[in-house]
């Protein structure tokens, strides 16, 4: 079981603030989505967690404990560019890779075989990296993440540049590590990914954290939106009527409305069985893609 804790970050580039105060954790068995526009931070959290990074303050911790290096070595971790060597072959490098975090060669051998099968690139073990498409680059990449076995991972764009059979592997991947109790964090501008996996999400901006919850908990700070579809088409007018309701969007035989009192909800439901059969009436699921998009949009609210 492992715990990964990010505090207080903050990192300068001169006059250029990257990160700042950057605060979150990951526990154990959590996929954490990590999202942002690009040069929000996230690249720079991730680097500082590996130590490539020096943070300017804050520190990253592991089980309560201040990340050192030996710490490190039982972090997979898969950058947004590829950190392979392109003239070596493909099992050759992750059994090396698998040996500079400790374990011997017939463990690194074994781990090799074991992760190049799982991700569908055994058959180009003996291939050099350069030699491959770039989404079997990618797999290797996650091999490389995966080899010996780490405690918590990290993964940068890691669905960047896979076929969906690729990226369905590499999601059953993670799915599978975190069910064995690592803490996994990733990012993506694939929010459609963000939220089918993660257990949570936490959006940055401009070196803050300006979300953090489960797709349910961010949906439900969005708004209390409902959504009432009828079997024929309406003018809505009825709607709009109503109190204590307030129409977002009415366009067909569906409407979309914000509830402004308790219980509200229900003499929406009454009156639209006035109006003709209801084929469908509940709570309206934000894709976290316009969470994400109206966060990063508007300025961030100080909640304390």
């Amino acid at each position: 079981m492992a715990r990964l804790e990010i505090k207080n970050l903050t990192k300068d580039y001169g006059d250029l603030r990257a990160l700042d105060d950057l605060s979150f954790a990951v526990e154990s068995g959590e996929i954490f989505g990590f999202v942002g526009s690009n040069g929000a931070g996230k690249s720079t959290t991730m680097r500082i967690t590996l130590g490539v990074l020096d943070a300017t303050s804050g520190e990253v911790h592991l089980n309560g404990r201040k990340l050192d290096f030996e710490a490190r070595k039982r972090i997979g971790y898969m950058p947004e560019e590829r950190g392979l060597y392109p003239k070596m072959k493909v099992g050759d490098q992750l059994v090396y890779l698998a040996q500079l975090h400790g374990m011997s060669k017939a463990d690194a051998i074994q781990s090799m075989e074991k992760w190049t099968q799982r991700l569908g690139i055994d058959t180009r073990r003996k291939d050099t990296v350069q030699s491959l498409s770039l989404g079997n680059q990618q797999r290797v990449q996650l091999a490389a993440a995966l080899v010996h076995e780490p405690d918590v991972l990290i993964l940068d764009e890691p669905f960047s540049g896979l076929d969906p059979v690729a990226v369905d592997v590499m999601s059953n991947v993670l799915i599978e590590r975190a069910q064995a109790g690592a803490p996994v964090i990733f990012s993506s501008h694939q929010l459609d990914l963000v939220e089918r996996l993660c257990t949570r999400v936490g959006i940055i901006k401009s070196g803050a954290m300006i979300a953090n919850g489960t797709v349910a908990e961010l949906q439900a700070r969005a708004g209390n939106l409902w959504q009432v579809t009828l079997e024929q088409p309406s003018s809505f007018a009825w709607l709009t009527a109503l109190p204590d309701i307030q129409v977002t969007s009415a366009t067909g035989n569906a409407a979309q409305f914000l509830v402004q009192r308790d219980g509200a909800e229900q003499q929406v439901l009454q009156a639209a069985a006035t109006q003709g059969p209801v084929s469908s009436f509940g709570r309206h699921r934000i894709p976290l893609a316009d969470l994400f998009r109206d966060a990063v949009t508007v300025p961030a609210v100080d909640e304390n």
